[in-house]
């Protein structure tokens, strides 16, 4: 690792806790003017996944911090379509995400690096490529149905040689996605969706690197190597070359046992603030990293949508409960008709059920649900209290 100066200031877990929730938007009051793309351009990613239970995972990360903004708005600052300007892009970073449009330079490194590549998973057929970019060209921003056929058979792995040569050229960046429509990607060139100044591969590997782990330990607040390598799923070592030099400043914190780095500014004004109650998607930025979960909130959580039914311990979709900066219950939601179903209710003891409640029947509202109708609470013996709480909540 790069030697690096002493850490002068300690943390206590507490107050690590804290600046993590207000860089990732759930302490103090939300930046209601800069809305959606505010929320975008703090975290800096935004998770995207094809699961929708009560929404797809990029509404609920707005949503969570925001309150019950319009889904249609959500869209709107996403993507753009027409002749607007462009405020983001869909690229892979933690995973397949929405990016900010500012940070297209950013990961000029990825992008080489899938040029570079020598082996892909699928074969590209002759001339698929260049007929991909020739279309675009002439008619715009398509779909891959729309370019010639997403598939070959009904399997989803099988894509077609057009869905091959589309999605390649979207890792080298020739192509970008502009927008989601039916959740099929709609991709267009890069040359038109992304605006001019941006829309280069000047910045070297080094300063990409180096952009990527400040960007990321702000989006933070304060984090180990592994929480910040991990936030655009950088290598440990790539961390270590630019930490130095990203702005981030070393500090130690009560009960983390590797070294940690702060964002200075997080550090100069305490974290204060009202905390947001609310359901929190598997894969928000503030959970997504399951060892930075466990150790900031004691809470252990993973997604077990991808795990056979009878070995589930909290459901399909469990999804965390926020209260008072603490992680205190999770619910696994469904929806019948008009009414929020909540299949499986586990909870951090009594005090959690008020703002269990708070919580399903805001999330209720905002899915436009009348009703809420509890299935299971792991203790039976909180099942009563929080249906009363529900009914006093509802009435």
């Amino acid at each position: 690792m790069t030697t690096l100066p002493r850490p002068t200031t300690e943390l206590s877990a507490d107050e690590a806790r804290r600046i993590a929730l207000r860089a990732q938007g759930f302490l103090g009051a939300p930046d209601r003017r800069s809305g959606v793309r505010g929320i975008l351009r703090a975290l800096g990613a935004v998770q995207l996944d094809t699961i929708s239970v009560l929404a797809r995972s990029h509404e609920l990360v707005p949503y969570a911090r925001l309150g019950a903004v319009g889904r249609g708005a959500v869209e709107d600052a996403y993507w753009t379509t027409g002749s607007r300007a462009p405020h983001a892009f869909e690229y892979w970073s933690h995973a397949a995400c929405v990016l900010p449009v500012e940070e297209w330079p950013h990961f000029a490194f990825r992008r080489r690096a899938y040029r570079d590549r020598p082996l892909w998973n699928h074969e590209l057929p002759d001339g698929a490529y260049d007929q991909v970019i020739k279309q675009l060209r002439a008619e715009g921003p398509l779909t891959a149905t729309e370019l010639g056929g997403a598939k070959r058979t009904s399997e989803w792995w099988d894509w077609s040689g057009t869905k091959i040569a589309v999605e390649r050229a979207l890792m080298e960046g020739e192509v970008v996605c502009v927008e989601r429509r039916g959740w099929k990607r709609v991709y267009d060139l890069a040359e038109r969706a992304i605006p001019e100044a941006l829309l280069h591969d000047e910045l070297d590997d080094t300063e990409c690197l180096r952009r990527l782990v400040g960007l990321a330990g702000r989006s933070l607040g304060v984090g180990t190597r592994a929480d910040i390598a991990d936030y655009h799923r950088l290598k440990a070592e790539q961390v270590d070359a630019v930490i130095a030099d990203s702005g981030l400043v070393p500090v130690t914190v009560e009960g983390w046992s590797k070294p940690a780095w702060a964002d200075p500014a997080a550090l100069a004004a305490p974290p204060r603030g009202r905390h947001r109650t609310t359901l929190l998607s598997p894969f928000d930025s503030l959970i997504w990293e399951r060892a930075r979960t466990e150790r900031i909130f004691g809470f252990t959580h993973r997604l077990e949508a991808y795990v056979p039914k009878p070995k589930r311990v909290y459901g399909y979709f469990a999804m965390p409960v926020l209260a008072g900066g603490r992680l205190v219950g999770r619910v696994d939601p469904a929806r019948a008709g008009r009414t929020l179903v909540a299949k499986q209710v586990t909870l951090e003891g009594r005090k959690a059920v008020p703002a269990v409640a708070r919580a399903l029947v805001e999330a209720a509202g905002w899915v436009d649900c009348t009703n809420v109708r509890v299935e299971r609470v792991d203790a039976p013996e909180l099942r009563e209290p929080l249906v009363l709480e529900l009914a006093r909540a509802l009435a």
